[in-house]
C-alpha cells in the first residue's frame, strides 16, 4: 500500500495558501479533499490486516505513506491555526479514515512527518515573503520562532542509536534543519534589502548572505 503520491497532490493544493489562521480557501480545500477521499479508501481497504499481533508485523510497509499523511495534516492543521498537531490529533485523523477498525500510527512515524513538515512550512514562508513582503504570522507571533522552537525539540530527541528510527532521523535531520536556515536568510535579505528592489522580489535563500540573486523554486 502506498499514498505517498496521494499525499504529495493534497501538499500541492497547500502550496497556494498565503495566510495563517484561517480556513483553508474552497478552491484548495476541494483538490485536498480528493486526495484525501482516495487515501481513505486505501487505509480502509488494508486496515483489517492491520489488526492484533499484524498491528506491529506490517508496520514498515505503511511507515512511508502515514509518514507523508502526518506531514500533510500536520501543516494544514497548522495553516489553520498556528499550533502544532499534537500525536493524539494525528492518530485522531487516521482513526477518522478508518473508522471501526483502528490502524495504529506510531510515535516514530508522528516524529518522522514533522520533520518533513518543517519542509513544507519553509517552503510556505519563503513564498509568502516573496508575495506579501512580509514573514507570515499573526498576533505577534510568526513562523520563524515556531520553526525555530520546533527545531530545537527535534534535534532534543533521545534515539536508540543503530535502530532504524535513528537512521531516518540521521537523514532527516541535516535537511530540516538547512531548511530552517533557509527561512532564516530570505527573512535576512527581506529586512536589509528588500527595500531596494522590485515588489515580489526575494533573495534567493541558497545564497551568500554578501551574494545577489532572484528566489528559486523550493
Amino acid at each position: 500500500m502506498n499514498f505517498s503520491h496521494d499525499m504529495a497532490t493534497g501538499l500541492t493544493e497547500f502550496s497556494r495558501v498565503r495566510t495563517l489562521k484561517e480556513p483553508i480557501p474552497p478552491n484548495v480545500a476541494k483538490g485536498i479533499k480528493q486526495s484525501y477521499d482516495t487515501i481513505e479508501a486505501q487505509l480502509t481497504a488494508i486496515a483489517k490486516d492491520l489488526q492484533g499481533i499484524n498491528t506491529y508485523r506490517y508496520s514498515g510497509q505503511i511507515s512511508g505513506g502515514l509518514q507523508e499523511f502526518v506531514e500533510a495534516v500536520t501543516f494544514k492543521h497548522y495553516l489553520e491555526t498556528q499550533r502544532l498537531m499534537s500525536y493524539q490529533e494525528a492518530q485522531t485523523s487516521v482513526d477518522a479514515m478508518t473508522k471501526d477498525r483502528k490502524v495504529m500510527l506510531t510515535v516514530d512515524d508522528y516524529i518522522l512527518g514533522l520533520f518533513d513538515m518543517v519542509g513544507e512550512l519553509m517552503r510556505f514562508s519563503v513564498t509568502v515573503m516573496a508575495t506579501n513582503g512580509e514573514l507570515p504570522g499573526k498576533d505577534g507571533h510568526d513562523v520563524l520562532s515556531d520553526l525555530r522552537e520546533l527545531r530545537v525539540s527535534l534535534e532534543s530527541l533521545e534515539i536508540d542509536k543503530g535502530s532504524w528510527f535513528s537512521f531516518d532521523v540521521g537523514k532527516k535531520m541535516p535537511v530540516m534543519q538547512e531548511c530552517v536556515e533557509k527561512v532564516e536568510k530570505a527573512l535576512y535579505g527581506l529586512m536589509v534589502r528588500g527595500a531596494e528592489r522590485p515588489k515580489g522580489w526575494m533573495p534567493n535563500a541558497d545564497e551568500p548572505r554578501g551574494g545577489h540573486g532572484e528566489i528559486e523554486s523550493y
